[in-house]
């Protein structure tokens, strides 16, 4: 089991500098065989994305397991439905969580075949960027299929849906654009730093992963525009982010598993565990779930033991 490191940053440059208290509940590591990676959260377990299916885990073992060609991106849990997207048919698919059946797989185009992106859903719509030159597909879970197209900037393919608008970072651009979902239209824009990444809407602002500058960029959601940055590291590549409880959660490759930040003072709060190359993370009320796919683990982190190491 990794042994938790954490620290109360209370200055972005000291990031170099881990501490290790000890813990009465320590994370909770599950050996994942193959190549564990995104995650969605499905009531008290989660989905992963692995070669050739996507799977769903309890805090102790495998509860589901569905075949997929070339599962890819991050998830998102809506309608009773799972969505994923399948970077090697271009298609969202749609699989029952109930049943753990695949229902419906609805032909879109993927925008960056690589895998580096989201399906989000929100305003009752599945939304997921389908093509390198700028567009971004919604479909209806009603009748599954794309009901409309959103004309963006050329290389976007990270997407969140918060705050009423959905959100999307083109990396080729550098920008960050606001969507309006009742007329699919671009109503914002602002420029990011290096390598802009994943990104979520949440706790009063969008977070952007700055990959290439190791920051966090805050964004003002009325106006568009960068209303803060906290350095993290010396790249944030690849990672993930998620936001809760007033906090930020950054999964990191370097230094750590993962940082959090506080939403309202922009200050690194914790950094936890050993670095353990990249992968996932998403914040649950009762805990954090992180994947690090080349050690093939998934790990629960149980708020409490969380909550012993911020400040109060």
């Amino acid at each position: 089991m990794n042994t938790l490191k954490l620290m109360i940053a209370t200055t972005a440059a000291a990031f170099a500098s881990l501490a290790s208290p000890a813990f009465a509940q320590g994370e909770q590591v599950i050996k994942v065989p193959g190549f564990a990676d995104f995650l969605a959260v499905d009531g008290d377990t989660v989905w992963t994305t692995n070669r050739g299916r996507v799977e769903r885990w309890s805090h102790t073992r495998k509860l589901a397991e569905v075949p997929l060609g070339h599962p890819c991106g991050a998830m998102s849990v809506a309608a009773g439905s799972l969505w994923v997207a399948d970077c090697g048919a271009g298609t969202v698919n749609r699989i029952d969580i109930a049943t753990g059946k695949l229902v419906a797989s609805i032909y879109t185009g993927i925008a960056n075949p690589k895998g580096e992106l989201n399906v989000a859903v929100g305003a009752g719509s599945v939304w997921v960027a389908n093509n390198p030159n700028g567009q971004i597909a919604r479909i209806d879970p009603a009748t599954n299929t794309v009901t409309a197209h959103v004309t963006v900037d050329p290389g976007t393919w990270y997407l969140s849906f918060g705050l009423g608008q959905l959100w999307a970072v083109s990396a080729d651009k550098q920008s960050l654009q606001r969507i309006d979902p009742q007329t699919n239209t671009v109503t914002g824009t602002v420029a990011l730093g290096k390598v802009p990444g994943f990104l979520v809407a949440g706790e009063g602002a969008v977070w952007v992963q700055e990959q290439g500058d190791g920051t966090l960029a805050r964004i003002d959601p009325a106006t568009v525009t960068v209303t803060g940055r906290v350095k993290v590291g010396a790249n944030l590549k690849w990672g993930d982010i998620d936001t809760g409880a007033g906090k930020v959660w950054l999964r990191t490759t370097d230094d750590q598993v993962f940082a959090v930040i506080d939403a309202a003072t922009m200050t690194i709060d914790a950094r936890v565990g050993k670095a353990a190359g990249s992968g996932a993370l998403r914040f649950t009320p009762d805990g954090v779930w992180t994947t690090a796919h080349d050690e093939h683990t998934l790990t629960w982190w149980p708020r409490a033991m969380l909550d012993a190491a911020l400040p109060r």
